[in-house]
């Protein structure tokens, strides 16, 4: 993890990287003000205080299942989205590879009838692209995507729940022209500038589809998510969890005190993990479940997490790990971290 300590406190590279940026948005035309920001935002207030996150609930793909072991998976997905319904959080989050072809009328036709249930309860379900989305027929899927959820924005937006801000970004880079990939940096960074001032925000959760780190045998982490999004999110100082998918197990790491989870268990055939030396640091090896979600609540200065897996005989989800995620623990460390440059 010092390559991100080297990243933040190279003042030479700061100045390279707000260079190149002022040059290519001067280049492109592109526009990026604290005013702009609200324009990529969908405020909720209400007196609700759980939201819910999940990924990867594509059904497996038969070149999949060559490799890896099928588990009842469309079965376990329509059982997760009726846990949600069950719990009608504030809001539910998709964090990618919704289906296996985006473009596939017959494959959105089941997380349709998911998504539409939700929505009828009022439970608002938003959702960013995932490599799936893409595969193929990338215009015709993003455009199938679009329609299903209108207030998605390609390169990032923001969802206000209460004093959470969830902020969500696009980890498809290679479906990014350079106009839109240096927007989205430079929108991210400064939208958590900004967030990081607003007195009404107490929390930060950032997600994308790739995870920056995981030990899969079968997708590796993500280097330009790790590049492109990780050091400003590790200065921001409201900024505690960070959530992806694309890895389909459950996988936890700290970094510079702040959490980051891959929750890649929607319904996508189990992958494998890599074990001893060499491997990261995932502080959850003992809760490697089947499928999965999380939930997450306000509980005045402090966000709990709370991983909901699959019983074992498939009635349904039961509560499994939880996280405590400190607001006064996640100052503090940051603060501690500036004092020691």
């Amino acid at each position: 993890m010092n390559t991100f300590k080297k990243f933040i406190e190279s003042s030479l590279l700061q100045e390279i990287f707000i260079h190149h940026s002022q040059l290519t948005t001067h280049q492109l035309g592109i526009k990026i003000s604290t005013e702009n920001l609200s324009t990529n935002r969908v405020e909720q207030a209400t007196n609700n205080h759980i939201i819910a996150f999940a990924a990867d609930t594509q059904a497996p793909m038969f070149v999949e299942t060559i490799l890896l072991r099928k588990h009842n998976n469309r079965k376990a997905t329509e059982l997760l989205f009726s846990d949600v319904l069950y719990r009608h959080p504030a809001a539910f989050f998709l964090l990618g590879d919704l289906v296996n072809l985006g473009y596939s009328n017959r494959q959105w036709k089941p997380i349709d009838r998911y998504v539409e249930a939700l929505r009828k309860k009022n439970i608002p379900v938003h959702a960013i692209l995932g490599n799936h989305e893409v595969m193929g027929r990338p215009r015709e899927g993003m455009r199938k995507f679009q329609h299903r959820f209108p207030d998605h924005e390609l390169t990032g937006y923001v969802v206000r729940i209460n004093s959470v801000a969830i902020v969500l970004v696009n980890s498809n880079f290679s479906t990014l022209s350079v106009n839109e990939d240096v927007t989205q940096t430079i929108w991210y960074k400064k939208t958590l500038e900004a967030l990081d001032e607003d007195a009404t925000v107490d929390f930060i959760i950032t997600g994308c589809h790739h995870s920056p780190f995981t030990n899969s045998r079968i997708v590796k982490p993500s280097k330009e998510v790790e590049e492109k999004f990780i050091p400003p999110f590790l200065q921001s100082r409201k900024s505690c969890l960070f959530l992806s998918g694309h890895c389909h197990a459950y996988e936890h790491y700290k970094v510079e005190g702040k959490d980051f989870m891959v929750i890649g268990g929607g319904g996508g055939l189990k992958q494998p993990l890599r074990q001893g030396l060499g491997t990261l640091a995932d502080i959850a090896l003992d809760y490697k479940p089947l499928f999965h979600y999380v939930i997450v609540e306000v509980l005045g200065d402090t966000l709990q997490v709370t991983s909901y897996h699959i019983k074992k005989d498939f009635s349904g989800f039961e509560e499994g790990r939880k996280t405590l995620i400190k607001k006064s623990e996640i100052f503090s460390h940051l603060t501690g971290s500036e004092q020691n440059k």
